[in-house]
């Protein structure tokens, strides 16, 4: 079964920086794209940014372009988002995610909170 598991969330001041990673087992880790989501309270899961399996980035979120970095290391089986330039409305819990054979997987979710 896959296994997803995301660190590196918390308590952060705006202007801030946090970098979250994402651990992956139990499946090819270089064999695919891989995803940042974030879900805040009251609103629905969003994309955040996207990897192809060799390094590419697919695409940022409009509101997280210029501050947010996503990387992976093919080696380490891990992904990363690095967010800089945190702001209140980042606050939300992040999840990676991988797509195999037209299913989704997740992670349980890291708590990112921006507040001064």
């Amino acid at each position: 079964q896959v296994q997803l598991v995301e660190s590196g969330g918390g308590l952060v001041q705006p202007g801030g920086s946090l970098r979250l990673s994402c651990a992956a087992s139990r499946f090819t880790f270089s064999s695919y794209p891989m995803s940042w989501y974030r879900q805040a309270p009251g609103k629905e899961r969003e994309l955040v940014a996207s990897i192809t399996s060799t390094g590419g980035v697919l695409r940022y979120a409009d509101s997280v372009k210029g501050r947010f970095t996503i990387s992976r290391d093919n080696a380490k089986n891990t992904v990363y988002l690095q967010m800089n330039n945190l702001k209140p409305e980042d606050t939300a819990v992040y999840y990676c995610n991988t797509r195999i054979l037209g299913r989704n997987y997740w992670g349980q979710g890291t708590q990112v909170t921006v507040s001064s």
